[in-house]
């Protein structure tokens, strides 16, 4: 999982690929440095609704995931392609409750530790469970 926080700069209309695939594209630019940079996201499915809330020049903080794969032409010839897949959008600071997509292991708090005091019963003990 990744984040990239920037300005919303362009924001395309669904596009319905095959009758059980949908994706949304839409460009976020970095200004942070000297030289900024236009990143293309897509969402895909159910997440293309997440823009609807936002326009053209918002600030935003994008989750993602990189995606790759490889291609091989009719002619035989083998290519690789990207894709940053937006799974949660968000204005900066906002950020709080489970992400979009549902909980993950970068997005789930830290477990409770278990309490040393408690003591063991016999049958604890007789479990070979390594957990």
């Amino acid at each position: 999982m990744f984040k990239f926080t920037g300005t919303i700069k362009v924001i395309q209309p669904t596009q319905q690929v095959t009758e059980k695939f949908a994706k949304r594209e839409f460009v976020v630019t970095d200004t942070t440095s000297m030289y900024p940079q236009d990143i293309l996201f897509q969402a895909t499915q159910d997440k293309c609704s997440m823009l609807d809330g936002y326009n053209v020049n918002d600030q935003v903080e994008v989750s993602f995931n990189l995606r790759g794969r490889e291609w091989t032409s009719p002619q035989g010839e083998i290519k690789y392609f990207n894709t940053i897949e937006a799974w949660r959008i968000e204005r900066p600071g906002q950020g709080a409750g489970m992400p979009a997509g549902g909980p993950s292991a970068m997005s789930l708090g830290s477990a409770p530790a278990a309490s040393t005091s408690s003591p063991i019963t016999a049958a604890e003990e007789d479990d070979d469970l390594p957990f």
